[in-house]
């Protein structure tokens, strides 16, 4: 689908819409998720005499944030593509021979 996204349909407009949901609502739950598990593991930890809660709580928290940047670049990442492709556009425009 190569069209401007000024000029798309209500089918597409809808149907990226409720791609764009399930995207944000698939990080909702990881976050949620997260957030949850690592409560339960920071008491477990805290029963005992050193503190290792924080081990998954990074490794897992660094894999949420490989989430989210993915879910930023597939529900904005149209727009960026656009915005790189009319950069491109202009400075091939300003030269004489591109290659």
């Amino acid at each position: 689908m190569n069209t401007p996204s000024n000029t798309l349909s209500h089918d597409e407009i809808e149907r990226l819409a409720h791609r764009h949901a399930k995207v944000k609502l698939g990080w909702y739950f990881h976050a949620c998720i997260y957030i949850l598990v690592n409560l339960l593991l920071a008491g477990l930890s805290s029963l005992g005499e050193r503190s290792w809660a924080v081990y998954p709580a990074l490794g897992w928290g660094l894999g949420l944030a490989i989430h989210g940047l993915a879910v930023l670049l597939s529900t904005h990442g149209h727009q960026l593509h656009e915005r790189l492709v009319e950069r491109e556009r202009q400075r091939l425009a300003t030269r004489r021979d591109p290659w």
